[in-house]
């Protein structure tokens, strides 16, 4: 505020002792209590994890429990677990998607000493052993398939594609001629097959939730929606696919090893059969 005589006075204007904010969520237990929950199933997370009570708590304000929850800083995998617990609880449907960097844990931190190399690696393992825990105390129980609970989980590890990028800028020929050379194989030198898998899914406009079944030589997927070919081509790899009559089959261009003749012929086939026949 400006005074008459031209000069700043700074006025500070102090809050009643009285007034203050209360949190809602009271009675949840804090960092410790959090931290002697995951220690239980023998898993250790030093960074102030949350505790699973509060998580239920607010995940039964949805009235549904069938929906998906999304948790873009998993941390310790503390959302998951505890959806985990509800739908053992309650018989739900719920689902989780956890996302987390590999950030690395600190050295001096129990964590790490234990042998985590990444925080991510103690949400997997939370996960898995959380899983443990719940197949451990339902074993023996009678069951008669109206709590059925779905303790499957799928981990993907972040990357820009399995396959190489073409470079849209090409100064000159020489450029050029390295780039058509480096592309004679698109797949990344460092892809592996279940990435590849799921990025041509993805691709394809087909869900991570799929069903996906592996077979002696090919994969399967929604009960014979698509098949992908992606660790070898054969005749008898080639026959039992069309066997199963899928709408669509892909495959990567390496497997044919330059053999035209069979690429070609492969196509006819799938021509024949009425399938959508893709090499990549």
């Amino acid at each position: 505020m400006i005074s008459k005589t031209g000069t700043i006075e700074v006025i500070k204007d102090r809050l009643d002792k009285q007034s203050h904010v209360i949190s809602v969520l009271t009675n949840f237990g804090g960092p410790q209590k959090a931290a002697s929950e995951i220690d239980e199933i023998g898993v250790l997370f030093d960074d102030y994890p949350k505790p699973i009570i509060l998580i239920k708590y607010l995940l039964r304000m949805i009235a549904e429990n069938d929906f998906i929850v999304l948790d873009f800083f998993a941390g310790s995998s503390t959302t998951a677990h505890a959806v985990l617990d509800l739908n053992n609880e309650d018989g739900g449907k719920r689902k989780f998607i956890n996302v987390q960097l590999a950030e690395l844990c600190k050295e001096n931190s129990k964590a790490f000493q234990e042998g985590y190399a990444t925080i991510a690696n103690i949400a997997k393992d939370r996960i898995v052993k959380v899983i443990k825990k719940i197949k451990e105390k339902e074993e023996g129980k009678f069951d008669f398939g109206e709590k059925k609970q779905d303790l499957g989980f799928k981990v993907f590890k972040l990357r820009e594609s399995n396959f190489k990028i073409w470079r849209t800028k090409v100064e000159n020929e020489e450029e050029l001629l390295k780039q058509m050379k480096l592309h004679t194989d698109p797949v990344d030198k460092n892809a592996e097959t279940v990435n590849i898998l799921y990025e041509l899914l993805l691709k394809s406009g087909v869900p991570l939730t799929a069903k996906i079944e592996k077979k002696e030589s090919y994969y399967l997927v929604n009960g014979g929606e698509i098949a992908l070919l992606l660790e070898k081509v054969d005749e008898k790899t080639i026959k039992a696919v069309i066997a199963k009559k899928p709408k669509k089959v892909l495959t990567l261009d390496r497997l044919f090893k330059n053999n035209d003749q069979m690429k070609t012929n492969t196509a006819l086939q799938m021509k024949d059969a009425e399938i959508d026949f893709r090499v990549v």
